[in-house]
C-alpha cells in the first residue's frame, strides 16, 4: 500500500469535485437555480447525476463485502437496488415532475393542501436522509483508515468539507455536473481493477469455483422482505426524487429513469464480479473487514506497482461514492430545511445545507458501523414504510387524505422502530427473522393505516381530482 499515491488520487478526486462544482455554477444564483437547477437538466446528464448520487457506499463497498460474507444472500441487494428504478419509471417519475414541487413536503402541500402533512413528510425526509448519510461517513472512515492509515474521524471530516464546498456555491446547479462526473469516476474505479484481474485470470478462477460461495442462510420470507425494502425504499429516497424536479417536463423525467436503469444495472455488474473473484480466491487475510474487499483486492491479487496503482484508483472511486451520495442528500435535506424554516430563500438554502451536512458528520464521530450495505438496507426499510406509501397513494389514489398520510407515516415508522430496537437489544429472532428485516411488517402496516384514516377523515374529493388530473396529464 502506497499511502502517498492513495492520498494523491483521493486529493485529485476532491479537487476535481470542487472545480467541477464551480464550473457548473453559471452566472445566475436564483432560487430556481439553487433548488432545481432551473428545471433545465437534460435526461443524459440527469441520469448520470442520479447514478452518481444513488450508487453509494453500500454499492461501491458493501455489495462485494456482502457477497464475501453471505454469498447468494448478498446478491439480492444489487437486484433490489436496480429494480426500484423500474417502479420509479412506471409510477412516480413523470407525475412527480408535473407536480411543480421543489421538495417532497412541497408535493404533500400540493397534493393534500395540508401544512401538517407537509411538515410530517418533511420530518420523515430529514430522518431518512440523516440515517442514510451515516453509512457514507462510516464508509469514508473505513476507506481512509484502510488506504491512508488515518484516524477514523478524518474520513467523515473530509467528506463533509468537500460536500459543503460543492453544494454551498450554487446548490443543485453546481452539484449536477459533480454527480454526473462522479458516476463515471466510480465506474472507472471498479472497471479498471476488474479488467486487470480478468487479464490476470481472476475471472477464470471465479468461474471454476462456483461452489465456494457461502450457502444462503436467510429464509425466503426474509429475502422477500428485503426486496420489498429495497424496491419500495428506492421510491422514497429524497436525494433521488429531488432530481426529477430538475427535468424540463414529465417526458424527460421518464427518459431519465430509463437511462438510469441502464446505468445502474451496468454498474452493479462490477462490484458483483469483484465479490465473486474475492470468494473464488479464498477472500482476503483473516481479520480484514468484508467492506474493504474492493479496496484491498487489487493489491492482494496483483503484487507490485500494478496492484498499488489500481488500489489507489479504487480508493479515489470510493471517495467519489461517499461525496456524491452525501452531496445529493445534502441538497435534498437543505431544500426541505430552507422551505420549512428559512422561507425558501437562497441564503436559507445555504443555512440548510450547513445543517444538513454537519449533523450526520457529527453523528458519525459518535457511532460506528459494519456491514455497510446491510445498514443501508435497514434505512431503505424505513423509507419504504414512510415516504413511499404516501407518495404512491398521493399520486394514484384519489381517496388518499392528509390524515391518512400522517397516520401511514407514523405507523410505518413506529413498526420499523419497534423492530429495529428489538434487534439492537438482541430480541430480533422472532417471526421468522422478519423483526431483523421488517419491511414485510412495516410497509403493510403503513398502507393499512393510510387507507383506514383516509376513509375515516377524507379530504375534499373535488380538489384531489383536480390535482390528480394535473399530475397525470402530459
Amino acid at each position: 500500500m502506497n499511502v502517498g499515491l492513495n492520498l494523491a488520487v483521493v486529493g485529485l478526486v476532491a479537487a476535481a469535485t470542487v472545480l467541477v462544482g464551480f464550473r457548473g455554477l453559471g452566472r445566475r444564483r436564483t432560487t430556481e437555480d439553487v433548488f432545481v437547477a432551473a428545471r433545465s437538466v437534460r435526461p443524459w446528464w440527469n441520469a448520470s447525476a442520479i447514478g452518481g448520487e444513488y450508487l453509494s457506499a453500500a454499492s461501491f463497498l458493501g455489495v462485494a463485502g456482502l457477497i464475501v460474507l453471505s454469498g447468494r444472500d448478498g446478491l439480492w441487494y444489487p437486484v433490489g437496488y436496480a429494480a426500484g428504478f423500474l417502479m420509479l419509471l412506471l409510477f412516480v417519475a413523470a407525475p412527480l415532475r408535473r407536480s411543480g414541487a421543489y421538495t417532497l413536503p412541497d408535493f404533500a402541500l400540493v397534493r393534500f393542501g395540508s401544512e401538517r402533512a407537509a411538515k410530517a413528510l418533511g420530518y420523515a425526509v430529514l430522518g431518512v436522509g440523516w440515517l442514510y448519510v451515516l453509512p457514507q461517513m462510516h464508509g469514508a472512515s473505513l476507506t481512509f483508515s484502510t488506504v491512508l492509515g488515518t484516524p477514523g474521524w478524518v474520513g467523515p471530516l473530509a467528506v463533509t468539507a468537500v460536500v459543503l464546498a460543492s453544494v454551498l456555491p450554487g446548490g443543485m446547479r453546481s452539484v449536477t455536473l459533480v454527480q454526473a462526473m462522479q458516476y463515471w469516476v466510480k465506474v472507472a474505479a471498479l472497471a479498471i481493477p476488474l479488467f486487470a484481474l480478468l487479464l490476470a485470470g481472476g475471472l477464470g478462477r471465479a468461474a471454476s469455483a462456483p461452489g465456494s460461495l457461502p450457502e444462503p442462510s436467510q429464509s425466503p420470507l426474509v429475502t422477500v422482505s428485503l426486496l420489498v425494502a429495497l424496491v419500495f425504499g428506492t421510491l422514497g429516497l429524497p436525494h433521488v426524487l429531488v432530481r426529477f424536479y430538475t427535468n424540463p417536463d414529465g417526458a424527460s423525467a421518464r427518459t431519465t429513469t430509463v437511462l438510469v436503469l441502464a446505468l445502474v444495472c451496468g454498474f452493479y455488474l462490477l462490484p458483483t464480479a469483484l465479490g465473486f473473484i474475492a470468494v473464488s480466491v479464498g477472500g482476503l487475510p483473516p481479520g480484514t473487514p468484508a467492506d474493504a474487499t474492493v479496496l484491498l483486492l487489487p493489491a492482494h491479487l496483483l503484487p507490485g506497482p500494478t496492484g498499488v496503482i489500481i488500489g489507489a484508483i479504487v480508493a479515489g472511486g470510493a471517495f467519489a461514492a461517499f461525496v456524491s451520495t452525501s452531496s445529493g442528500l445534502c441538497i435534498a435535506l437543505a431544500g426541505v430545511i430552507a422551505r420549512r424554516f428559512f422561507a425558501g430563500s437562497v441564503s436559507g438554502f445555504r443555512r440548510g445545507a450547513l445543517i444538513a451536512a454537519l449533523v450526520p458528520g457529527a453523528l458519525a464521530l459518535l457511532t460506528s458501523s459494519s456491514a455497510i450495505a446491510g445498514v443501508i438496507g435497514s434505512v431503505f426499510a424505513l423509507t419504504a414504510s414512510t415516504i413511499a406509501p404516501v407518495l404512491l397513494a398521493g399520486i394514484w389514489w384519489r381517496g388518499a387524505s392528509a390524515a391518512g398520510a400522517i397516520a401511514g407515516m407514523l405507523t410505518g415508522a413506529g413498526v420499523w422502530l419497534l423492530c429495529t430496537g428489538s434487534t439492537a437489544l438482541g430480541w430480533g429472532g422472532g417471526l421468522g427473522g422478519l423483526v431483523q428485516q421488517p419491511a414485510l411488517l412495516s410497509v403493510p402496516a403503513a398502507c393499512l393505516a393510510l387507507v383506514i384514516f383516509s376513509r375515516l377523515r377524507p379530504d375534499d374529493e373535488g380538489r384531489a381530482s383536480a390535482v390528480l388530473r394535473r399530475l397525470h396529464t402530459p
